[in-house]
């Protein structure tokens, strides 16, 4: 298997074959998967202080923060995929 890894911005890189899924934050049920990743220390903040725009969910149960947009996110994934390159 191929180790695929995308730019989750500001330099921030993930294996793009671990990740479930891509989702905005902005409903209360994320709101709560992101508080319970943060009480079980299983939450990985990747964006530098800026808002949240994307929540990244792998499956090692490992929830990633990113202050990119979730479209971005998914586009550079599905680049990675196509063996295209997306950049910044």
């Amino acid at each position: 298997m191929e180790i695929r890894l995308v730019n989750i911005g500001f330099g921030n890189i993930v294996s793009a074959n671990r990740i479930i899924s891509i989702v905005s934050p902005e409903s209360a049920p994320i709101k709560r998967i992101i508080q319970e990743a943060r009480e079980r220390g299983m939450l990985i903040d990747a964006t530098y202080g800026r808002r949240t725009r994307a929540v990244i969910v792998t499956d090692s149960d490992h929830i990633i923060l990113s202050a990119v947009q979730p479209e971005t996110v998914a586009h550079r994934v599905a680049a990675k995929e196509s063996g295209g390159e997306a950049g910044d």
